[in-house]
């Protein structure tokens, strides 16, 4: 095996599953659009009103959305076709992008439509990523899936790199108006790649969406230490160190309006570094080590980034922090996708939506009070410290987690032993039939 083989991603899922590759390429468009308008809307409430504050209100404000939608969203998708929920919401989140285009447009551009549209892409994400991410697990087979994950990641960076470096130009020479014009164009090229997506059925077909299939779902997750686990890991890290709210602050401090978009960029080029080198993930089997150092990493990077008075010095701390954040993701997503049964996939990915969303918006709001009572940097450092403190304290409380061994773990054994019996029945990658035990919340515990 030569060196870059055992470097460079694994494009296994790439080349043999044409629906995974289908949602790559809807991911890179979205991705580039969608990351115009992450840059163009909170600098356009910088703009309208002038304080850190109100830019951290965007979290407060998409809170109660993402809760609702996310958890609503997995129940959906165990009981519908997981491809019409994506092509749905979709669509939905194009109208949005579209309404901001408008608002841009007006001679006096609104401040409260900003904000409801933050609320309904809140809402409408929440209700897609639960879909989409079962939809992941369906498809791609059970020993593909770290691959799969750092394609996706490698995906995601690109265009958290392409997308915001590109966007703090176009705003700053073309407005905020024609950032949101091309986040409308990119949703519509969203939607006809996502109409290519084959079917995807659900397998409880005499069920509806309910709160007691949620509540089944949340006993599942609670009966799993190791997935607790991934959960608070990153909720913690995101709650305590999430930098973007202060991102606009934090270049005006720096006399370096012209490093927006860099600063937006550099996480997500520290993560896609990690990805381009991730040759070495399908040789890891302890996962939750992947989760808790990676975590740890992110946190002292962005303390890092407070404590830096040069421009320079800061993107290369959050590069750091980039890369430390993406090792944690392909840990938990690893986790995730091996250990989970598919009946529950949906239900468990609106927990997974919970912990990776509903961090971040009350991280941008603890970032921005604290911001207003210390000062920007003070908020930053801060932060990262408190993020480490909280991943340490739960490794701790949580061995089972860091412990994860994908050659051990009972769950994780059980699902690969379903998807290789549903191979063998002719169902394809991932489509295998689920049995009671797989499908049943009440399993015992590994």
């Amino acid at each position: 095996m030569s060196f870059l083989s055992q470097v460079l991603p694994d494009r296994t899922p790439w080349r043999t599953l044409p629906d995974f590759r289908r949602l790559w390429v809807q991911g890179v468009v979205t991705s580039l659009g969608g990351f115009m308008a992450v840059v163009a809307l909170p600098l356009q409430i910088k703009e309208l009103t002038g304080s850190p504050f109100a830019v951290g209100a965007m979290g407060l404000v998409e809170l109660v959305p993402l809760v609702v939608c996310g958890l609503y969203g997995g129940a959906l998708a165990d009981v519908a076709d997981r491809r019409r929920v994506i092509l749905l919401t979709e669509a939905g989140l194009g109208v949005l992008a579209a309404v901001l285009l408008v608002n841009a447009l007006l001679p006096h551009p609104l401040l409260w439509p900003l904000y409801v549209v933050a609320a309904g892409v809140s809402g409408l994400s929440g209700l897609q990523r639960p879909a989409l991410d079962a939809l992941i697990a369906r498809i791609v087979p059970h020993e593909q899936v770290p691959a799969a994950a750092a394609l996706n990641s490698l995906r995601a960076n690109l265009g958290a790199i392409a997308g915001p470096s590109l966007a703090g130009v176009v705003v700053a020479s073309a407005g905020t108006a024609t950032a949101y014009a091309l986040t409308t164009a990119g949703f519509a090229v969203s939607v006809v790649l996502c109409r290519r997506l084959s079917p995807a059925p659900a397998r409880n077909t005499d069920e509806r969406p309910s709160l007691r299939g949620i509540a089944e779902g949340a006993a599942y997750a609670w009966s799993r230490p190791v997935l607790l686990g991934t959960y608070a890991v990153d909720m913690a890290a995101m709650l305590f160190a999430v930098p973007d709210a202060l991102f606009p602050f934090l270049a005006d401090d720096l006399g370096a309006p012209w490093a927006l978009g860099f600063m937006y960029a550099a996480i997500s080029l520290g993560s896609l570094l990690v990805g381009l080198t991730s040759g070495w993930v399908a040789r890891v089997r302890a996962h939750g080590l992947l989760v808790v150092g990676g975590a740890a990493a992110w946190g002292l990077a962005i303390a890092g980034a407070g404590w830096s008075a040069n421009v320079w010095l800061l993107l290369f701390f959050l590069v750091l922090a980039g890369a430390g954040d993406m090792v944690s993701g392909l840990g938990r997503s690893t986790i995730w996708n091996q250990t989970i049964p598919d009946a529950l996939r949906g239900r468990l990915a609106g927990i997974e939506v919970l912990s990776f969303s509903t961090g971040p918006q009350l991280g941008q709001l603890r970032g921005g009070t604290v911001a207003g009572w210390t000062g920007t940097r003070t908020a930053l450092w801060s932060g990262g410290l408190a993020c480490v403190a909280a991943v340490g304290l739960l490794a701790a409380v949580l061995p089972k987690m860091v412990r994860y061994d994908a050659e051990t773990d009972a769950d994780a054994l059980r699902r690969r032993a379903e998807k290789q019996a549903g191979e063998h029945l002719g169902k394809g990658a991932g489509q295998f039939p689920v049995p009671p035990a797989a499908a049943a919340p009440t399993e015992e515990p590994a």
